[in-house]
């Protein structure tokens, strides 16, 4: 675009380079496992949802409820790729309406949530699906991975639709492995999952962080840009997988509270932090919001917002304390929004799916974290 002005970009340095630096994809090589190997004293035997049950290939009679409705909850909540409105507006807003900075931010974005999405599977399918025994919860880990390959192909395809070099969309699609700003986040995860010695618990706490406060920032970034009324496929898609990684995160949450030997506040507050300063560092540093017009300081207060309900989700009080700085977030919500175009409704559910379960209990309404997500 003529006369756009540009500013630079901090992070996103050369893999070779960040070797040179002591780093390991932009993570220091002494520090790789610095969080995970302060590990609190657990005994699998002890914890109910560990336990192989004789009838576990039987889903009735249900044993948790509470467990159970959320899983029919993500299931009224079904959606596909084909329902996005991805046409030939979205090229033309990337083409015309966004500047350099904020193309350059949104497509690195996108390449962090493509990844991230596949992490998460990695995390269901080599953990939690093998330590986890009871019926209900494996409904919602199976249904879960199956709304996360959604989002992967979601996110692809929005890099296929606005990126037309070759080169760069190869670049973007191996983000692990060219951007440092997106290895970092995706190494503290994958440590989690590849430790040995981290326990059910704290991988519950750790993968709620990731689908909690990794994707709280850049959530809030696009639907920054939904103010502008550009991007309507971006949009729509970013309100149905927000809503998804909320309840994502309210299960997480559920889990948690059935869990026997809860690891002590101290520990999940050195694990949740931990994640709040790496994405601190994602959206005000390596990838900075104020190229597209956000305030970075604003930003932060915002992610620690995020993680204070993360806490009190939890059953902890919160660390932080802090208010939430953007207005336009009070309306992101489970129920009630039409998207900006008003042409779909972005809490999309499936008909009916719900209402047998809503009519005979309401064991979880005291999981909160999704609302106003």
């Amino acid at each position: 675009m003529n006369g756009e002005k540009t500013s630079p970009k901090k992070s996103c340095i050369s893999p070779t380079l960040s070797q040179d630096h002591g780093l390991k994809n932009g993570l220091p090589k002494t520090k790789a496992v610095r969080k995970v190997q302060l590990k609190e004293d657990f005994n699998p035997d002890l914890e109910p949802l560990l336990q192989e049950e004789p009838n576990r290939f039987v889903i009735f009679p249900i044993q948790y409820p509470d467990i159970w409705d959320m899983y029919k909850k993500a299931v009224a909540s079904f959606w596909t790729i084909e329902e996005v409105p991805l046409h030939k507006l979205d090229k033309k807003d990337w083409d015309e309406k966004l500047n350099s900075d904020e193309r350059y931010f949104i497509s690195h974005v996108l390449a962090f949530f493509a990844a991230s999405d596949g992490i998460v599977n990695e995390n269901l399918i080599e953990r939690f699906c093998q330590e986890v025994k009871i019926s209900e919860a494996r409904c919602f880990y199976g249904f879960q991975i199956a709304i996360e390959n959604i989002h992967s192909e979601m996110y692809s395809l929005l890099i296929e639709t606005y990126i037309s070099d070759p080169k760069e969309k190869d670049f973007l699609f191996n983000a692990i492995e060219t951007l440092p700003c997106v290895a970092k986040k995706a190494n503290w995860a994958l440590n989690w999952i590849n430790h040995d010695s981290a326990t059910f618990p704290e991988r519950v706490i750790a993968f709620a962080a990731v689908e909690g406060i990794f994707f709280s920032g850049s959530f809030a970034a696009i639907f920054w840009l939904k103010k502008r009324g550009v991007m309507p496929g971006l949009t729509f898609s970013n309100e149905l997988i927000s809503r998804d990684e909320g309840l994502h995160c309210d299960f997480a949450c559920l889990m948690f509270r059935h869990v026997i030997q809860k690891p002590s506040f101290e520990r999940v507050k050195t694990i949740i932090m931990d994640a709040v300063e790496i994405e601190k560092e994602f959206l005000t540093q390596a990838l900075p919001v104020q190229l597209i017009g956000m305030n970075c300081a604003l930003m932060c207060t915002y992610i620690e917002f995020v993680a204070d309900r993360l806490f009190v989700a939890l059953g902890f009080e919160k660390v932080y304390n802090s208010e939430n700085p953007f207005s336009f977030m009070d309306f992101i919500s489970l129920e009630g929004k039409t998207n900006f175009f008003e042409k779909k409704v972005g809490e999309y559910k499936k008909f009916g799916v719900m209402e047998e379960s809503s009519q005979k209990r309401n064991s979880t309404s005291g999981v909160v974290f999704s609302a106003n997500f």
